[in-house]
Formats: C-alpha cells, sequence, structure tokens
C-alpha cells in the first residue's frame, strides 16, 4: 500500500517535537492516526535517534492487551527508560486503557519522555484528559483524506482520469484504505466494517440500554439532513412519522454521542453582526460521505449538500472553527475563524451561472460589511474564477488542491 504524506499533521507533530507537552492526536477509526505515527518515528530514525529511544504500543494489539491496566502500563514503559536521553513514547489507541490519564499524567513530568497519545473519540479527550491535563497538552485532529492527499495517493493509471473524475471517486468516500480498494463491492463491505465498528465500540457502550435500530434511524436522519438546520424537534418528528416515539432527553443523550464517536460535527450557528453563537437550529455534517452512500444509497442526488460537506471538512482542517453563519435574514454557508481571530467567510454552490442562483448566493456576503475574505465556491468550469466586487469565486476543486 503506498504511503500517504500528511504534511499538516506532520508539521504539527515536528512543531511540537521535544516540547514538555503531551501530543493527542484524535479522530475517527481509520482515518489514518497509526500511519501518521509511523511517518513521524521514520522521521525520527533519520534523524539520529535510536530505536531504543522509541517505545511505540498500539492498544488494539492483543499482544499489549495486558497493559490495558494502567499501573502495568506504567511499569512497562518505565523499565524501558533506560538513560536520560529523550524516549519517544506513541500510545495508540489510548482509550483502552482504564485510568489512562494517571500514565499520561506521570510521563510528562520526566524530561527524558516526550509523549504521544492516540484515540478515536471526542469523549476521553473533553473529559478525562481535559480535567486532568489541563495546561500540558496540544491536541490535533486527524481527518480522513483530503482531496489533495487523495490525489497525492493515486497510482499512475488513476491519474490519467480526468479532474472530475478522481473528484467523484473523492466524493465516495476519503478513508484511505479505499485507495487500495478496486470494486464497489469491496469499498461497500470496508465501510459496513467500520461503521459496525464505530457503533459497536464508540457509541453502543456510551448509551444505556441502547437500541441499535433507533440509532441507525437518527444516523439516518442526520445523513439526510446534511447541510440543512436540525432541531430536536424536527428530529422527533421525522421519527415519529416513522412510528418511533424517543423521549427528548433521550434523544439529546444520542445525538451527543453520535456526535463524541466523530461520526457527526455538530455546527453551531454564528451571528455575524453581533459576533455571537446562536442557540438554535445547528447543522450536522459527517465526517466521511461513505457512511452517506452505505446508509442512503437511494440518496445521492443531492450534489449540493455533498460537496457543502467537502467544503466543511477542508475548512475543519484550515482553521481553528468553523461556523453556520446569520447575517439579518440571510445565510452564509460556512464562517471560519483563523487562530489569531480574523474571519473569512464562504458560500458553496454547484454553480452559479444562472443569474438568479448568482444573485442570491452573493446577497448574503454582500450584506456583510466588514473586509475580511470572502469567497463563493462552485463546480463550474465555465467562468470558473471572478471577482464581485471583493468576493472571489473560485473553482471547488482548484480550491481543495491549493496549498
Amino acid at each position: 500500500m503506498k504511503i500517504i504524506e500528511r504534511p499538516l499533521y506532520q508539521a504539527f507533530l515536528r512543531r511540537h517535537r521535544d516540547k514538555p507537552v503531551i501530543k493527542v492526536i484524535s479522530g475517527v477509526r481509520r482515518a489514518g492516526k497509526s500511519v501518521l505515527f509511523q511517518l513521524f518515528k521514520d522521521e525520527l530514525l533519520a534523524s539520529g535517534v535510536s530505536e531504543s529511544q522509541i517505545i511505540s504500543i498500539n492498544f488494539e494489539d492483543l499482544t499489549f492487551y495486558h497493559l490495558r491496566d494502567f499501573l502495568t502500563l506504567n511499569q512497562y514503559i518505565e523499565n524501558r527508560l533506560t538513560s536520560d536521553e529523550k524516549h519517544y513514547v506513541f500510545l495508540d489507541e489510548i482509550q483502552h486503557v482504564s485510568q489512562f490519564e494517571l500514565v499520561a499524567d506521570s510521563l510528562v513530568i520526566k524530561e527524558n519522555v516526550d509523549l504521544y497519545l492516540t484515540g478515536s473519540n471526542a469523549y476521553f479527550m473533553s473529559s478525562k484528559l481535559a480535567t486532568n491535563l489541563t495546561g500540558r497538552y496540544v491536541q490535533l485532529e486527524v481527518l480522513p483524506l483530503s482531496f489533495k492527499e487523495f490525489m497525492s495517493g493515486l497510482e499512475d493509471k488513476e491519474l490519467k482520469r480526468t479532474l472530475a473524475e478522481n473528484f467523484n471517486a473523492y466524493l465516495f468516500s476519503s478513508f484511505p484504505y479505499l485507495l487500495q480498494s478496486q470494486t464497489y463491492q469491496e469499498k461497500v463491505e470496508y465501510l459496513t466494517g467500520l461503521y459496525n465498528s464505530i457503533l459497536l465500540n464508540d457509541i453502543v457502550p456510551r448509551i444505556g440500554n441502547p437500541n441499535p435500530s433507533l440509532i441507525e434511524r437518527i444516523v439516518r436522519t442526520l445523513l439526510s439532513s446534511i447541510g440543512s438546520p436540525v432541531s430536536t424537534n424536527k428530529i422527533k418528528n421525522t421519527l415519529a412519522s416513522q412510528q418511533v416515539t424517543i423521549s427528548h432527553a433521550t434523544l439529546e443523550n444520542y445525538l451527543t454521542t453520535l456526535v463524541d464517536s466523530l461520526l457527526f460535527y455538530a455546527v453551531p450557528r454564528f451571528d455575524v453582526k453581533g459576533r455571537k453563537l446562536l442557540q438554535r437550529l445547528e447543522k450536522y455534517y459527517t465526517v466521511d460521505l461513505g457512511f452517506r452512500h452505505l446508509l442512503l444509497p437511494d440518496h445521492q442526488e443531492d450534489f449540493g449538500h455533498m460537496i457543502e460537506n467537502i467544503v466543511y471538512l477542508e475548512l475543519r482542517r484550515r482553521y481553528s472553527k468553523v461556523y453556520v453563519g446569520n447575517i439579518d435574514k440571510y445565510e452564509v454557508d460556512f464562517i471560519a475563524v483563523t487562530d489569531q481571530g480574523n474571519y473569512a467567510y464562504y458560500q458553496v454552490s454547484e454553480s452559479t451561472l444562472v443569474s438568479e442562483t448568482l444573485k442570491r448566493e452573493l446577497r448574503p456576503l454582500q450584506k456583510i460589511s466588514d473586509n475580511y475574505p470572502k469567497y463563493l465556491l462552485t463546480m463550474d468550469s465555465i467562468q470558473p474564477n471572478a471577482n464581485y466586487d471583493g468576493i472571489q469565486k473560485k473553482n471547488l476543486m482548484d480550491w481543495l488542491l491549493e496549498e
């Protein structure tokens, strides 16, 4: 299998190497966290670090099952810290270790340890680490492949296809493994196994008396509502139309768990004028469109919302925060915020070649009076780039391939 470089993520690890903070890497299962660790370990070896200085444990490998006890794990690592030289400790899928935060707390204070953790769900990061290690860790979220990374992983024969053909392949799913999958059936089988793994390992254990069929109904409802405002009442009404009754509290618990599993992202609304979050009608986007193909095989016609999902994920890679925007009675598809607190505004449309569509998409951006950049992303190949009084139109595929 061709190893795909992940430049953005590799740069994060280089930037924090040898710093006295824990490097915490989170992300949905099979997004490439373990491969990222391998790429970084190869870099360490190439820079002169010896193999004895690298301690690497993947807790999904049964070889290390006995180390899921935190005291046993701590002693195992202590026994391998054989010198004052820096030791690089990689603990992959750490959520399998009971009270793992105590081990991390003990290791991070050692001058000869540089500690790296991965986990497959948001819960272990938002609760245990945040509570016990405040100020002593930095966090990186690993997503499935960006379009740029996807293109870098293609074989020569696939690169001979048109850019649009490769983008269609990317829209099916961006999980790294699927680059080596040749048939539709093989891809569906992989996605089925992955979905079941997330369901059984990251969702069901978090819900008391779970109802798997109800979970899947909610997942299908969210997948069919990508890009549309969603409220708890709206989901309840949708389920009620299917003769399914659920309490408000239970539904809220299910939704929180789906987000914590990193299967979905709940994106809050942001008032552009007031510069504040609005407590209503979030939008949900999925971590990978492959789950939509898997669970809603007959609902692929909504191309506009599919590319909106792709843009949301790309903005998560490029910016610190991403919101859905409101200005007066209009909606801005996305407001992105940098580390420095600067803004950028994005509208997404399949095409704006029809004048009325162009006017509709420009109107929210025209209402914004500040001087932060404003973008209109489309799939247009005719007039793919333009400037409308400072609003920059760009072809979506070209934008995805930008540095």
